[in-house]
Parts: structure tokens; C-alpha cells; sequence
């Protein structure tokens, strides 16, 4: 397996762990709308972060972004249910 296959497949894994965890706090359900707020969320999560200047200061690079990307999800279903 090639890197860039890796990075998939571990952005994806993100995605999905990050979509699941927002789904606990705002309900859903379903691999495709996990990972799809998921990955979303994970643009969102961390551009806000970098333009806040939030740090987590979590040790662990894959549990911080996916935290980050679990509360990028939770902005943007929020979000969406304002808007909708």
C-alpha cells in the first residue's frame, strides 16, 4: 500500500470516528453520514481552530483530530438544523 492510499484511508477512518462521536451529542445515524459530517467537519473543526488559535493539547495527533473533527461536526449539523 502506497502513502497516499494510507492517508485515505486514515482521513477517512477520522471521518468516520469524528461523524460517530458527533452523532452521540446531536443524534444521526449511518456509515455515509458519519463520515460524510465527519470529513466536513474536519475542515471546519480545523480552520476554526487555527483562526481561534485553540490548541487541545492532546499528545496523540490521531485522537486530536478527531476531536477536532468531532466538533467541527457538531457545528456544522447544528448548523444545518438552524438553517433548515
Amino acid at each position: 500500500m502506497d502513502e497516499r492510499t494510507r492517508d485515505l484511508l486514515v482521513f477517512a477512518a477520522i471521518g468516520i470516528v469524528a461523524g460517530f462521536f458527533a452523532s452521540f451529542v446531536v443524534g444521526g445515524h449511518g456509515l455515509i453520514r458519519y463520515l460524510v459530517t465527519g470529513i466536513i467537519g474536519a475542515f471546519v473543526g480545523g480552520y476554526l481552530f487555527k483562526a481561534l488559535g485553540i490548541n487541545l493539547g492532546i499528545g496523540n495527533a490521531f485522537v486530536s483530530q478527531v476531536v477536532t473533527a468531532a466538533i467541527g461536526a457538531i457545528i456544522i449539523v447544528l448548523l444545518a438544523r438552524l438553517i433548515a
